[in-house]
């Protein structure tokens, strides 16, 4: 086509419409007007969050981060103040982030990244690396190890005369792990795999720095290069037990919210900080969202947290959020719950290794299958550390983990890429079965039950293979061998974030976590108000009885009778209060469990968890004595006079 073809043409087509607007009339011009208004009405939306971000822009640095701008579901901006969130904004927040877990949680992650990148700042990674680790225990064996007292009496005379140097030890040295090295990565999911009783919770707390001081350790565990007296491990990784101890009385929200006040919000503030201050430099507005998300769980010292409602949503856990966890006498959530708020009690606090022991017990393979989904997004995304023992994961479970850590028999079988495990195996001459769980194979190829029917190599007779040959044939592998030099060059301790490892013992001040139990103590207390009330009447009816069985208004005081009835009379209403203290005893042993798993985790000190149910327990007695008292001290005559 010429070039005058194309003027007429556009011509024509311009007239066209013009004759078309005409014949239209006036629905054209509403139209119009339509778009002019709706168009409109956006421009000044976008504006109004301009100014609004744009004044938030000009506080001082301490007041910017605690105000942020939340569009609500009707699409205006509102500005709010981050340190007062209400429920109904926290769910707003994660309901335009994360409405959908399976789905949207991958998506906004990597929002939270890109924001980070954008400006250059690099997120904290942790390597741990373990070297020639040796751990022993010390046992009775046979009818020795009853705890009988017999056996008791029997030991601490015995003890006095092992250390004397006249006897020697009866007890029998049992070893649990032999000589075991390897290397945790950051940025890719371990799987920790072994039979029963080969050692793999004993590994977990050594890497966690949380090893009983009674076994006999000897090696090496860094982090980043880093010995464990360098930094507080207990505060740097988080190990997540797989025995779930919680408070009955309390929700999953309550239980979690707990766990995230007390650990704080590590070097979240100062990165955040330190963010703000580089988009300010650069003139970059951040998503909103993201924004609001990141000033939340930055901010310490909430009741009720962000992080909290995330975690949950993450966990699957917002349907019984508001539900009591329960224990053996109290109906609460179920088993496959309880375990999940035991993981989600870790997740919440800022730790950035996560050391995770048989978090799918009591779980069915799809939820299991999305928790570990989930926490591969996040230690992909924000290259975080993982070692996660799971026990006989499905198919589907077992392809999400990048590493592969075999224990058999106190020592390591197998350590590398998820990929090469099975290759390994063929090299020995074993070979798994098509439809066969590689997981599966993995736990039974070691065993001397179930090694033979993996046997491949049908042109030679079957010998059963120990763990300790395919540990040293390993050392031949291309794995191995890889490994070894890795572990042979030293980790450079210049390369560590300085904010990857933590020095404070505790995540909070002092005063914050006298606060955090004061506020969990009243909470249980006015959860077995029962207890308390029922304490009262119980002690009303005894007085009024003990009042009439006293009855001596106008009692002789210079008699020796006199003096026994009222000496009977103060002994029996002493001895009565004491009892009645009798039913929190009980009460004190059940939390005792929960008390010390928290105070392992350095949760808080032991007297921040004491001094809280000594200062509210005392009114209790005080009210308690004053009922006794007001009823039967002028009745019994302690005094004539009714005033006193």
């Amino acid at each position: 086509m010429e070039t005058g073809d194309i003027l007429k043409a556009s011509n024509s087509l311009r007239g066209s419409l013009r004759a078309g607007s005409l014949r239209s009339g006036s629905s054209s011009v509403w139209r119009n007007s339509a778009v002019d208004v709706f168009s409109r009405s956006s421009r000044e939306e976008d504006d109004e969050e301009a100014l609004k971000w744009a004044a938030i822009e000009r506080l001082p640095t301490v007041a910017r981060l605690r105000k942020g701008i939340l569009t609500s579901s009707q699409g205006g901006a509102n500005e709010i103040d981050i340190v007062n969130l209400g429920w109904q904004e926290r769910r707003t927040i994660l309901e335009r982030l994360v409405k959908v877990a399976d789905e949207d949680n991958e998506r906004f992650l990597w929002k939270f990244k890109n924001r980070i990148d954008r400006v250059g700042i690099e997120l904290p990674t942790i390597e741990v690396r373990f070297e020639n680790i040796n751990i022993e225990a010390e046992a009775f064996v046979g009818t020795n190890a009853l705890p009988s007292f017999l056996n008791f009496i029997t030991s601490i005379f015995e003890g006095l005369l092992i250390n004397m140097g006249i006897l020697s030890s009866r007890m029998k040295k049992l070893t649990i792990l032999k000589d075991v090295s390897g290397m945790i990565k950051p940025g890719r999911m371990t799987l920790l795999l072994g039979p029963p009783s080969s050692g793999k919770t004993t590994l977990l707390l050594a890497l966690a720095g949380k090893l009983d001081p009674a076994l006999q350790f000897s090696g090496s565990v860094t982090y980043n290069g880093h010995t464990m007296e360098e930094f507080v491990p207990q505060r740097t990784a988080a190990y997540i037990s797989q025995f779930d101890l919680h408070l009955g009385e309390m929700t999953v929200r309550e239980t979690l919210a707990f766990s995230a006040r007390c650990q704080g919000v590590g070097t979240r503030y100062d990165m955040l900080s330190e963010l703000s201050r580089r988009e300010k430099q650069a003139n970059i507005k951040p998503d909103p969202d993201i924004d609001v998300f990141m000033k939340a769980i930055a901010t310490e010292g909430q009741e009720a947290n962000v992080i909290t409602d995330y975690t949950m949503k993450i966990l699957g856990l917002d349907i019984c959020a508001d539900t009591l966890v329960g224990n053996e006498m109290l109906r609460g959530i179920s088993g496959g719950q309880r375990k999940r708020v035991t993981t989600g009690e870790m997740l919440v606090g800022p730790a950035r290794a996560l050391f995770m022991d048989e978090i799918s017990t009591g779980l069915d393979s799809s939820t299991t299958f999305q928790i570990v989904n989930s926490l591969r997004q996040t230690v992909h995304i924000l290259n975080g550390t993982a070692l996660i023992s799971l026990l006989q994961p499905a198919p589907e479970t077992y392809d999400l983990f990048d590493d592969i850590i075999l224990l058999s028999d106190s020592v390591v079988v197998y350590q590398g890429p998820r990929e090469h495990v099975v290759s390994f195996f063929e090299s020995m001459g074993f070979k798994c079965p098509e439809r066969k769980g590689v997981a599966d194979f993995l736990q039974e190829v070691t065993s001397r039950k179930d090694q033979m029917q993996y046997w491949a190599r049908k042109d030679q007779p079957y010998r059963f293979i120990a763990a300790n040959e395919f540990a040293e044939a390993f050392q031949s592998f291309h794995v191995g061998m890889k490994l070894g030099e890795e572990l042979g060059t030293p980790f450079d301790k210049k390369k560590s974030h300085p904010a990857a490892l933590t020095t404070k013992k505790y995540g909070v001040g002092k005063w914050e976590l006298l606060k955090a139990c004061i506020a969990r103590e009243f909470l249980l207390m006015r959860r077995n108000s029962f207890v308390y009330i029922f304490k009262c009447i119980q002690l009303t009816i005894v007085s009024c009885i003990t009042m009439t069985l006293f009855l001596r208004t106008e009692m002789d005081r210079d008699s020796v009778q006199g003096g026994r009835i009222y000496m009977g009379a103060l002994f029996f209403g002493m001895i009565f209060i004491m009892f009645n203290g009798m039913p929190e005893l009980s009460m004190t042993i059940t939390k005792l469990p929960v008390f010390y798993k928290q105070r392992d985790l350095l949760f808080f000190p032991p007297w921040a968890y004491a001094l809280p149910s000594w200062i509210l327990k005392i009114p209790m007695t005080f009210i308690e004595v004053s009922v006794w008292v007001f009823i039967t001290y002028y009745v019994i005559g302690y005094d004539p006079n009714v005033e006193r």
